[in-house]
């Protein structure tokens, strides 16, 4: 099975960058992934005012896809997610919601083993893999760090084995690449940080029909989840719901009143992130509501 090194790293989004590897539709694929600040924490020592910024939330591609198009709707399905043997969590003033309470830097480290994630000696986590960046090559050029119609960096922790992730591809080959995993997260990502770590994703992409939104779609065993980001949360929902409601009336024929009704009763607004530089939320709609198999 193909593998894609870590070393194929991009920093932005852009429909210029050189593919670094090709699949075949249909094709099962493994992608290696940096962590988010690329390596440069190793150790307790290794604090964040010392890192490059420059090189954070590195995506492993462009890869490009044999038999997709501009235009073409794309399914990236999430076969299997392998976490490395750490993670890393920073803390440091500035950072995150409570950023202006932090004084200090300050570095953990957390093992990972037999699927717990070892905060402390009294506190293990059960891991929970996840995908922070993912996305296709963007029109225009967008950094790695923010999030958008074109994927990138959106923090969504529904992103994980077993989910899909749709969306439109904007060049030929789609310009898929991914990123930033994390161990555990939270909705929110209150502190500025998951349990940041590296390893390896297993990818399938197929050509599907569209949905008619723009925006990507992921696609878990009971929802499809409209994601949206803006530059505030309130931009970021009412977005959301807009597309919600027309996938909606595409869905099941019906007028802009009742899909709003029905997002109002059924679908869950849920908080991805809000410590990027936009803010990212997901409409979650029932797909027994949609009959969507």
């Amino acid at each position: 099975m193909k593998v894609i090194g870590k070393n194929n790293a991009i920093f932005y989004f852009d429909v210029q960058n050189k593919p670094r590897a090709s699949v075949k539709l249909n094709e099962e694929f493994w992608v290696k992934t940096n962590d988010c600040y690329f390596g440069q924490i190793q150790s307790k020592d290794d604090l964040r005012p010392n890192i490059d910024d420059t090189l954070k939330n590195a995506a492993t591609g462009p890869i490009f896809v044999e038999g997709v198009q501009p235009g073409d709707f794309i399914c990236i399905e999430i076969l299997d997610i392998q976490l490395n043997s750490y993670g890393v969590m920073i803390t440091s003033p500035g950072h995150g919601i409570l950023g202006d309470l932090i004084t200090e830097p300050d570095t953990k480290i957390i093992p990972i083993k037999k699927n717990k994630a070892i905060f402390s000696d009294k506190i293990h986590l059960t891991v929970e893999p996840m995908i922070g960046v993912i996305g296709v090559s963007s029109i225009s050029r967008i950094r790695s760090t923010f999030p958008g119609d074109h994927g990138g960096n959106m923090d969504v922790k529904d992103i994980k084995s077993g989910s899909k992730v749709y969306f439109t591809a904007n060049v030929e080959g789609a310009g898929v690449a991914v990123g930033d995993l994390h161990a555990c997260m939270a909705d929110g990502e209150i502190s500025g940080s998951g349990i940041e770590i590296a390893g390896r994703v297993k990818l399938r992409v197929s050509k599907v029909q569209g949905f008619n939104v723009n925006v990507p779609i992921v696609e878990t065993e009971k929802e499809l989840m409209v994601i949206a980001s803006e530059e505030n949360l309130e931009k970021a929902i009412r977005k959301g719901v807009i597309l919600a409601c027309k996938l909606l009336q595409e869905f099941l024929d019906i007028n802009f009143p009742d899909a709003y009704r029905l997002v109002s009763i059924s679908c869950d607004v849920k908080i991805c992130q809000v410590v990027n530089p936009l803010v990212t939320i997901r409409v979650c709609v029932p797909k027994s509501l949609l009959k969507f198999k």
